[in-house]
């Protein structure tokens, strides 16, 4: 790892983690960890240089498709890729056709950067995590691999008691609130290098006093209609939240560049 490093650009891989679901900022768009990462990176170095190619939904084999050519042509010096998790929660999933694609992706984005960093992405406390955990740790089983071959760096939020807090995640208890992506963003600053600016960023929160029985219950039913029902829905006509959607930052250009503002960026 080095220490005190300058990168001049970085390129976002992946799925809605990436993209910045669920950090909504005022104007309904969403800001994320990437961004965020973006932002302080900027901060370093003028001219710095961002791209996040991530959209919502997107599968392992979608991201290689439509991403990582893409990623490796900029030759940036940072690519982040994150991506597998949403095939971990698909009812049927080829875990050896993720983990061949998993590893297409990082050996082609290796070679194409200075420092490629991948994820054991969080997990939530709860019975869905349980029902998929296994599937998601020969994913990151597989991420430990790779990135012991091609010299990747891994970021271990799985591992990070902070990021399993249920108060973390949104409403829709499968993406992270802006807390949790400013944790992230701490995260990955670390594991490149940086001098901390939040080194507790693994404490979990304070305790407060659990919601009740009532309030629980009526909670479970929201997410049920509001988003378990709709994302079944989506999974039985083969559709995904991402349909149609274009990548985040499709160009690698400077952050500040005037024909891309960028969103409101205070970290604290």
């Amino acid at each position: 790892m080095q220490t005190n490093p300058t990168h001049t650009s970085l390129v976002a891989v992946g799925d809605s983690f990436t993209e910045g679901m669920s950090d909504l900022l005022p104007d309904g768009s969403y800001r994320g960890w990437a961004d965020l990462l973006a932002a302080r990176m900027a901060a370093r170095t003028p001219g710095f240089r961002y791209a996040n190619l991530a959209v919502r939904g997107k599968l392992i084999g979608q991201i290689v498709d439509e991403q990582v050519e893409v990623a490796a042509a900029m030759r940036a010096d940072v690519v982040t890729l994150v991506g597998g998790l949403n095939d971990t929660l698909r009812p049927k999933c080829d875990m050896g056709r993720v983990r061949g694609l998993l590893t297409e992706a990082v050996e082609r984005l290796a070679p194409s950067c200075r420092q490629l960093v991948l994820m054991r992405s969080p997990g939530r406390q709860g019975p869905v995590l349980e029902r998929f955990r296994p599937r998601m740790e020969e994913l990151f089983t597989c991420v430990d691999e790779l990135a012991d071959k091609h010299g990747a760096l891994v970021v271990d939020l799985y591992g990070a008691p902070s990021l399993a807090d249920p108060r973390i995640w949104d409403v829709d208890r499968l993406h992270l609130t802006a807390e949790g992506h400013r944790r992230v963003a701490e995260a990955v600053w670390q594991s490149l290098g940086y001098e901390p600016e939040d080194a507790e960023w693994r404490t979990p929160m304070a305790a407060t006093v659990p919601p009740g029985w009532a309030s629980r219950r009526v909670a479970d039913a929201r997410f049920a209609r509001q988003h378990l029902l709709p994302w079944i829905g989506r999974r039985l006509t083969g559709r995904s939240s991402g349909d149609g959607r274009p990548p985040k930052r499709p160009e690698l250009l400077p952050y500040d560049d005037p024909a891309r503002p960028p969103a409101d960026v205070k970290l604290s």
